[in-house]
């Protein structure tokens, strides 16, 4: 096991650990779109400091505090209009299109991942971008969401594609997520916490090497092969670099 001390010489590291796999998979957390300007989840600036998540992302708030869940959600929607993928985003895209890397799983809800050009990506949380109505699932547009429209089929309640707390994940993301996880010779995760269950599981199901990328590290030391505390797009252009230059 190595220690988090040294992030030099865990990103030289990591770079030959990507050129020598033959099957990569990523996963990333909300720490991987904090540098896009949108704020994560449980850091000490995170969302669920100021906000409990079980009063607004829950099926119990969108069947009986509607005006809250559509408040909460609006605001997270509207956020994303300013923000875009950054360049570890564009990275990891690069790195799908050489072959160093087969899958991106993300827990992310902000649709970075595909915007940025990945083409096997794999929502494990759902989508924002995407609408439907609670009740009979017809797909309203974006501006219905916003607008707080009713179902025009059935007058149902509208709402994101994401996964909300005590609802099943996405059956084929999560499978095709899965498999990824069990054939690869290194899983990166990036930007997550690792508290949310059964996405938290994803690493221990590998027989191959683990690298954990996260500004927050505490307690992860025993968990992966190797640790490098910074910010996901520093250490993604670090080891890109290191890659760039190996091919010359």
């Amino acid at each position: 096991m190595k220690s988090s001390q040294d992030n030099s010489e865990h990103i030289v590291t990591l770079a030959e650990w990507l050129q020598k796999s033959k099957h990569t998979t990523i996963l990333t957390g909300a720490g991987m779109s904090t540098e896009s300007n949108i704020p994560d989840f449980r850091s000490k600036e995170g969302w669920w400091n100021n906000i409990d998540p079980r009063t607004v992302a829950t099926t119990e708030a969108l069947d009986n505090h509607y005006d809250l869940f559509h408040e909460f959600y609006s605001m997270r929607i509207n956020l994303l209009e300013n923000c875009l993928p950054h360049r570890g985003h564009h990275i990891l895209v690069e790195w799908e299109q050489q072959g160093l890397i087969q899958a991106i799983c993300t827990q992310n809800v902000d649709g970075f991942h595909s915007a940025a050009g990945g083409q096997h990506v794999y929502e494990l949380h759902g989508s924002i971008n995407k609408f439907h109505c609670a009740d009979c699932s017809k797909i309203p547009s974006k501006e219905q969401f916003l607008n707080k429209d009713r179902c025009s089929q059935c007058g149902g309640k509208l709402r994101p594609n994401v996964v909300l707390f005590g609802e099943m994940l996405p059956e084929e993301s999560w499978s095709t997520s899965l498999s990824h996880i069990r054939k690869s010779d290194l899983v990166v995760v990036i930007g997550t916490s690792l508290e949310v269950y059964p996405a938290s599981q994803l690493p221990q199901m590998t027989e191959g090497k683990t690298v954990y990328i996260n500004t927050e590290t505490n307690g992860k030391n025993q968990d992966f092969s190797l640790i490098i505390q910074d910010k996901a797009g520093a250490v993604l252009a670090k080891v890109n670099e290191i890659i760039e230059k190996k091919e010359k």
